[in-house]
């Protein structure tokens, strides 16, 4: 398991926050998918969807997830804060809206954020996938 790791942004003055004082977390930056990888007998390999609009949240690759995923031999392209769903795992592809495909190499599920979110660590796909 990869150890990099992600420190939460500072909150700002202006951040909502809910009536215990956490933080309400928004996902204003945009829309992507999330594809289960369909490997057949041939060889060859698809994407199925798994969940098809997750709205996201764009952060910032800290300068230690970025070096420590490169010990890993692993480009961490993105890291982006979406809706929690337990079923999203490392073996599942992310596409956003622009059509860009990304593998999940680690998935992580922040504490004390509002609503319960997880954090995608992006690396950018060599070749594309055909979409079912």
């Amino acid at each position: 398991m990869p150890l990099w790791t992600q420190r939460a942004r500072k909150r700002g003055p202006g951040d909502m926050v809910d009536k215990k004082g956490v933080p309400a977390q928004t996902y204003n930056d945009g829309v992507l998918a999330i594809h289960a990888v369909n490997r057949h007998g041939d060889g060859s390999e698809t994407l199925a969807v798994k969940h098809p609009l997750l709205r996201y949240d764009e952060r910032t690759v800290g300068m230690n997830r970025y070096y420590r995923a490169k010990q890993e031999n692993v480009e961490v392209s993105k890291v982006l804060r979406a809706p929690r769903h337990d079923d999203i795992s490392p073996q599942d592809v992310a596409v956003l809206q622009d059509g860009r495909q990304y593998h999940i190499r680690q998935v992580q599920y922040p504490k004390g954020v509002m609503p319960p979110s997880c954090d995608l660590s992006l690396e950018r796909v060599a070749h594309h996938y055909d979409i079912e």
